[in-house]
């Protein structure tokens, strides 16, 4: 291992001509490696190599990886091996105090993670529980009181629980935050420090993540004690198994292109992306207008219909599910071939995030993005993060556009309005001669006033006043007055 300028520790690549590690080679307990083999797990992926060691070494631990590389079980496995020899099958709530904490963004995050715990905890009585906004708190209320010793969490309910002195916390001795960047990204910080509050000061610290910006290193060197960095792909790097195409089309063809890209290639399993909770709706409408079964899942759907979504997509009842960037993390669909951006995202790390869906447990998977001409500069900042272009797929000539960035570039007189050729100028046009109109007045010379005509004497005034008759100022003949 190595020092870094920050003061924290790089652990060091393994010698290449070292037998390749087995999760029995980790470390880990018999019970845990049987959980491991029943997943048909084999070898560890790279990050859980150089994780989980430096965890049961109680080290504090910054784990970037790229996603779908298994940094749930590089962080679980450890820590349930710490709990083990404190297993009870009790039903005593208090032999089942809550000992390690994880923080994550999203709810379908928080459900895999706990998924995952309880799945390598198979083989250990411990309990795992799971809580999150957007359902009845209840259920985890009841949950809490009878004792778990894991608990995972998205911020905001957990400080509900809390709040409501539902939760203890007091005997916390590891804490997770996974997916970090995602919650500087939303807004947690608040949260996750008044969390931290009422935290034991004397805790095992680990952050996972995708990536790691300034913004969740700075909060690592405020968190973490002599953090031992580990990064096991470079900085905001897609899977190596995911192939990216990019298909240049005009905004308003973009759908049909969609369709005929899943009916052409008979996509049974896609992943689409757009950034708007009211273009999910829109574009899972259209597609089951056009006969493609589709299913939208957002923030504003409650927590069931996105559950619900989410398991018939897994089971393929619904072969495309339509999302915004909620399930760029979290989503671990076993065997996912396709994902598709609709739109591009703003920010080039969340592409990373939403490919990263594919591509995933060492099978692999294909990105397409969709980019109108509005969303080049978009292209261009993605491809300058991954510092390399990205392959451009053709398109139908029905679909193409002539304008599109895809053609060459024009030259700067090519760019030039054209002006209009000059028109030769027009003969001199003889005037004919004038004809008298019937009145008698010449329209061929210029216009004369003619001399005023005298006005009529006016009438003597009646009863010492003038009156103007009231039909003259309508326009019609003096009128009589009756007597």
């Amino acid at each position: 291992m190595t020092h870094t300028q920050d003061g924290a520790v790089s652990a060091q690549p393994e010698p290449s001509g070292a037998p390749k590690p087995t999760f029995s080679t980790l470390g880990l307990i018999p019970e845990l490696l049987r959980a491991v083999a029943d997943q048909g797990y084999t070898e560890p992926t790279p990050i859980q190599v150089k994780a989980i060691p430096l965890i049961l070494q109680h080290r504090d631990v910054m784990g970037a990886a790229q996603t779908g590389t298994g940094k749930t079980a590089g962080f679980m496995l450890p820590l349930l091996q710490f709990l083990a020899p404190q297993a009870s099958t009790s039903p005593s709530p208090a032999r089942h105090p809550i000992r390690v904490l994880v923080l994550t963004p999203t709810r379908e995050l928080a459900a895999q993670v706990e998924e995952s715990a309880r799945t390598y905890s198979k083989y250990i009585p411990l309990r795992t529980a799971v809580v999150y906004g957007g359902v009845d708190i209840s259920p985890q209320m009841k949950q809490l009181h009878a004792g778990v010793e894991i608990l995972v969490a998205t911020p905001g309910r957990l400080l509900d629980h809390l709040h409501q002195k539902s939760v203890n916390l007091s005997r916390v001795e590891f804490l997770v935050l996974d997916e970090a960047d995602r919650m500087l990204d939303m807004g947690f910080i608040p949260d996750i420090k008044r969390i931290l509050s009422v935290l034991p000061s004397q805790r095992q610290n680990l952050l996972f993540s995708a990536t790691f910006p300034d913004e969740v290193r700075r909060l690592a060197k405020e968190l973490l004690r002599s953090p031992v960095t580990i990064e096991v792909a470079p900085r905001n790097a897609p899977a190596d198994l995911v192939t990216h195409q990019v298909h240049l089309v005009p905004l308003l063809k973009k759908r049909s292109l969609l369709v005929r890209l899943i009916r052409s290639r008979d996509m049974r399993q896609v992943l689409i992306f757009v950034r708007m909770k009211r273009d999910a709706n829109r574009l899972a409408r259209q597609l089951q207008q056009d006969g493609v079964v589709a299913k939208e899942i957002h923030s504003d759907r409650t927590q069931a219909e996105r559950m619900q979504a989410l398991e018939d997509f897994k089971q393929g009842k619904v072969p495309v599910l339509v999302a915004t960037d909620i399930a760029a993390r979290g989503l671990d669909i076993e065997e996912l071939p396709f994902v598709i951006n609709f739109e591009l995202p703003h920010t080039p790390e969340d592409y990373v995030h939403r490919i990263g869906r594919t591509g995933r447990a060492g099978l692999p998977g294909e990105a397409i993005s969709l980019v109108s001409p509005d969303e080049v500069k978009f292209l261009e900042d993605i491809e300058r993060m991954l510092k390399r272009k990205l392959p451009q797929a053709p398109v139908p000539d029905s679909l193409a556009d002539s304008r599109h960035p895809q053609r060459p570039r024009e030259t700067r007189r090519e760019r030039e309005p054209r002006r209009p050729p000059a028109r030769a100028p027009h003969p001199p046009r003889t005037q004919p001669a004038a004809q008298p109109s019937p009145s008698g007045f010449d329209f061929s010379k210029p216009y004369e006033p003619s001399s005023p005509k005298p006005e009529p004497a006016a009438a003597p005034p009646t009863h010492g006043r003038h009156h103007r008759p009231t039909a003259a100022l309508l326009g019609g003949g003096p009128v009589k007055r009756e007597k």
